[in-house]
C-alpha cells in the first residue's frame, strides 16, 4: 500500500474517531461521573494524536496532546467535569475536527483560536506548558539484533517492568488493526524496547500475506497500573495472544518524565528474509481477506470480537453499479412490453419466469441501494457545533437534541443537506429562541432546545428541525414582506400563506446585519437546495410555543414506484408515495367554488380539485366520455387535494432520470423516467402542481364525468 493511501486510511479513521469524540462527550453531559464514556473520549483523541505522529502532522499532535491531558487528568479523577470543563471539551473537539480538515486539505486554519484553546487546557494543569514539555522520538526495532533498550533516566522510585508476549491473529489485520500504533500507544505510558519473533516466518514459496507469522516481545517501564496497559490491548481483545508478566523495577529507576507520543517504527530487514512485494520500500500492510477466506477466517470470526469487517469502495463504482441496476430495470421493463404486444396464449411458465426477472431486478437495486445508505447521526453531530457556535454568537444558551439519528439516507442526500442544516439550525437560535432572562420571565428553562429529528415514513424521509422559542411574529413577517415590495400592501394572507413568505428570495426579518442573518440570503437558499432534491420544506408555527420546518426527502434518487397515467393525451408518472387514494366521482359530489374552482366531496369533506392539464400548460381535450380520475393527495403545504387525471394505465418500479443535468427543469416536473415501450415520460411533482393550479387558476373541472363514486 502506498503512503497516500495509508494517510487516506488514516484519516477515514479519524472521521469514526471523531464521531465516537462527539457521542462520548453528548453522553458526558448526561453522565459527567461515567468512566466508560470518558475512557472513550480519551481513547479518540489519543488514537488521532497517535496516528498524526506517525504522519509528522505535529500541530495535530500538539493540540491532541493538550487536550489528552486534560482528559487524562479527569480519567484519574484529579479534575472534575462541570459545565466550564464540558464546554471547553466541546470546543477542543471542535478545534480538533478543524486540524485534521486542515491535515487532510492542506488549508489554513486560525492559529489564534487554536492557541486560546491550548491556554485554557492549560489552566486546568496548574498553568504547565504541555506542547513545550512534549517531544517525538522514534523507536527502532532491529529485527536482527537485540532487543532495542532506550534510556532511562534515573529519578524516582515506584516503576514496575512489564514483560509482554504479543501475538497478533489473522483476524487482528483483517479488522483493519495495526501493531505500530498500539506500540505508539504502549511508548506513551514510559520506556519501551521491542524485538520482533520472526521464527514463524515461512519458507518463501508457502508463504501467504494475509496470515499473521510475526510475534513481537516488549519489555515497558512505567509507573502507570497493569489496568491502564490492558487498556491499549482493549480493541484487540480476543484478536491476539497476550501474555503480561509484572516485576518490580530496580531501585532508583523510572520512566522518563516527558512523554514520548506516536514513535515511528523503522523497520531493517534484509531483502532474501521476506518475500517480495509490489512496493518493497514501504511498510507492508495486509488487506482483508477475500470473500473465500477459508478455515482460518471462519474460525478466527468465532473468536473475533471486534468490529465487522469493512471495505472501503469508490463511491463512482458504487454510482456506475447504480446506474447499471437502472437499466437493467428498464431494461425488464421493454422485455414486458414486448411480450404483451406479442399478444401470445397465457403460458404460465413464461409469466412466471418474467415475474421473477422482475423480483430479482428489485431485490437487486434495493441491495445496491442499501450500499449508498448511510446513517444520518454524522449530519447530526455536526450540527451540535453549530448550536454551540450560534448560541455564542447570540448571548443565547440552547441545547441540541437529536431523534433518529439511525435512519439511513443516500449518501448523496447527507451530503447535499449539510448546508440547509446548518442555515437552519442557526435560525432556530437565531430568530427562534429567546434570550435566557426572557425565557425565565415567560417561565420557560433560560436554556432553550432545538431538536433535530428524522424518520422513515409513506416512502420518504422527514427530517424536522423544531425549537421552544416564541414562534413566528406573522405580523411583522407580513410587515417586512409588504416594505420590501414581495407583496400587495392590502394582500389578506393566511397564516400558512404568510409563513411561506419566509421563502421568497431577499426576505429576511433582521433589524440589522450580524454574522448569523439579516443579508437576505437564506431561506430561498434552504428552499432550492431542498428542491434539487426532489424533496420540499414546510413551516408549522405556534405563537409562544416554537416553530417546526419539515423537510420532506425521496428515500432513494434512484428507483420510485409510480403510478403511469395520462394526462391529456400524454403519459406520465407520479409518484405514488404521494397518492393516498383514487376515485372515480359522481357527478353529485362535484361542487363549485367562486367562478373558476371545484371542490369534491370525499366522506363528508370537501376537497379542492386540480386539473393537472391545466397547471401544465396543456389542453385536456373532450372529456364527455368520462374518463377523468381524481387522484387524492396529500402534501405538507396544501393539505388534502385532488389532481384531476385522463386515466390511471399501471403501477410500477421506474427509474429516476435528472431533467436539470439532461435538459433543463420544468415547473410542475421533478424528473423524467424511460418506460418499457422506450419512450420517455415526465415524473409530476405533487406539491408543485398544486402550487401552478393554485396560483394560474385554471377552470379545474368543466366537464365533470358522469359515473358513480368508486374506488380503483
Amino acid at each position: 500500500m502506498s503512503g497516500n493511501s495509508i494517510r487516506d486510511t488514516f484519516f477515514e479513521e479519524c472521521e469514526e474517531l471523531l464521531e465516537a469524540l462527539v457521542e462520548g462527550l453528548a453522553l458526558l453531559e448526561e453522565a459527567p461521573d461515567e468512566m466508560d464514556t470518558i475512557n472513550a473520549v480519551f481513547r479518540s483523541v489519543h488514537s488521532i494524536k497517535g496516528g498524526a505522529g506517525a504522519f509528522g502532522l505535529d500541530r495535530l499532535v500538539n493540540f491532541a496532546h493538550a487536550f489528552e491531558t486534560v482528559l487524562d487528568k479527569v480519567r484519574d479523577k484529579e479534575l472534575h467535569i462541570d459545565e466550564k470543563m464540558m464546554s471547553l471539551a466541546h470546543r477542543s473537539g471542535d478545534q480538533l475536527q478543524d486540524l485534521v480538515s486542515s491535515a487532510r486539505d492542506d488549508s489554513p486554519l486560525n492559529e489564534e483560536a487554536e492557541s486560546g484553546l491550548i491556554k485554557e487546557l492549560e489552566s486546568y494543569l496548574g498553568g504547565k506548558s504541555v506542547v513545550e514539555d512534549f517531544s517525538f522520538d522514534a523507536l527502532t526495532l532491529d529485527f536482527d539484533g537485540p532487543a532495542v533498550v532506550v534510556d532511562i533516566d534515573e529519578g524516582a522510585g515506584g516503576a514496575r517492568s512489564f514483560n509482554i508476549k504479543f501475538k497478533p491473529t489473522r483476524a487482528l489485520y483483517e479488522n483493519g488493526h495495526e501493531p505500530l500504533l498500539i506500540f505508539d500507544a504502549l511508548a506513551e505510558l514510559g520506556d519501551l524496547s521491542v524485538t520482533a519473533d520472526l521464527s514463524g516466518l515461512p519458507d518463501f514459496d508457502s508463504f501467504d500475506p494475509n496470515d499473521a507469522v510475526i510475534a513481537w516481545e516488549l519489555t515497558l517501564l512505567t509507573t502507570e497500573t497493569e489496568t491502564t496497559l490492558h487498556e491499549v490491548f482493549e480493541f484487540v481483545e480476543g484478536l491476539c495472544e497476550l501474555d503480561v508478566n509484572v516485576e518490580d523495577a530496580p531501585q532508583g529507576i523510572s520512566p522518563q518524565a516527558s512523554a514520548v507520543t506516536a514513535p515511528t517504527v523503522e523497520v531493517d530487514i534484509p531483502f532474501d528474509d521476506v518475500p517480495a512485494t509490489e512496493n518493497p520500500g514501504t511498510p507492508a500492510q495486509v488487506s482483508p481477506a477475500d470473500a473465500g477466506g477459508g478455515k482460518a477466517s471462519s474460525a478466527n470470526s468465532k473468536e473475533s470480537r471486534g468490529p465487522k469487517p469493512t471495505l472501503r469502495v469508490d463511491l463512482d463504482r458504487v454510482d456506475r453499479l447504480i446506474n447499471t441496476v437502472g437499466e437493467l430495470i428498464i431494461n425488464q421493463a421493454m422485455i414486458s412490453q414486448r411480450i404483451e404486444e406479442l399478444d401470445l396464449p397465457t403460458v404460465a411458465h413464461l409469466t412466471n419466469e418474467l415475474e421473477a426477472y422482475k423480483l430479482l431486478a428489485r431485490d437487486i437495486q434495493e441491495g445496491v441501494m442499501a450500499i449508498r445508505a448511510q446513517p444520518v447521526k454524522p449530519l447530526f453531530q455536526r450540527m451540535s457545533r453549530i448550536v454551540r457556535e450560534a448560541s455564542d454568537a447570540t448571548g443565547k444558551k440552547a441545547k441540541l437534541v437529536t431523534v433518529g439519528d439511525s435512519t439511513e439516507v443516500d449518501k448523496t442526500v447527507i451530503e447535499r443537506l449539510a448546508d440547509p442544516l446548518t442555515h437552519m439550525i442557526r435560525n432556530a437560535v437565531d430568530h427562534g429562541l429567546e434570550k435566557p432572562e426572557v425565557r425565565e420571565t415567560e417561565g420557560k428553562d433560560s436554556t432553550g432546545t432545538i431538536r433535530l429529528s428524522a424518520a422513515h415514513r409513506s416512502g420518504s424521509v422527514f427530517i424536522e428541525i423544531s425549537d421552544d422559542g416564541a414562534g413566528l411574529n406573522r405580523e411583522k413577517i407580513l410587515e417586512k414582506a409588504v416594505e420590501k415590495h414581495l407583496v400587495p400592501k392590502d394582500a389578506e394572507l393566511s397564516d400558512p400563506e404568510i409563513d411561506n413568505l419566509l421563502f421568497l428570495p431577499g426576505f429576511s426579518t433582521a433589524g440589522q446585519v450580524s454574522n448569523l442573518s439579516g443579508r437576505g440570503v437564506g431561506m430561498d437558499v434552504v428552499k432550492n437546495a431542498v428542491q434539487a432534491l426532489g424533496g420540499r420544506v414546510s413551516i408549522t408555527s405556534m405563537q409562544g410555543k416554537g416553530t417546526t420546518f419539515t423537510i420532506v426527502l425521496p428515500l432513494t434518487l434512484a428507483v420510485m414506484d409510480g403510478f403511469v397515467i395520462s394526462v391529456a393525451d400524454q403519459t406520465m408518472v407520479i409518484p405514488i408515495s404521494s397518492i393516498l387514494e383514487t376515485i372515480r366521482p359522481n357527478v353529485r359530489d362535484i361542487h363549485m367554488v367562486g367562478t373558476d374552482s371545484h371542490v369534491v366531496s370525499v366522506r363528508g369533506s370537501y376537497v379542492p380539485i386540480v386539473d393537472v392539464a391545466g397547471s401544465l400548460g396543456l389542453h385536456s381535450g373532450d372529456n364527455s366520455g368520462g374518463t377523468g380520475i381524481l387522484l387524492l393527495v396529500s402534501t405538507e403545504l396544501q393539505g388534502l387535494t385532488a389532481l384531476r387525471v385522463t386515466a390511471i394505465h399501471d403501477q410500477r418500479q421506474v427509474v429516476i432520470k435528472s431533467l436539470e443535468s439532461n435538459y433543463a427543469a420544468i415547473p410542475g416536473v421533478s424528473a423524467a423516467t424511460i418506460l418499457g415501450d422506450g419512450k420517455i415520460a415526465l415524473i409530476l411533482d405533487p406539491e408543485e402542481i398544486i402550487n401552478l393550479g393554485h396560483s394560474a387558476g385554471p377552470d379545474l373541472f368543466s366537464q365533470p364525468p358522469k359515473t358513480e363514486l368508486s374506488h380503483v
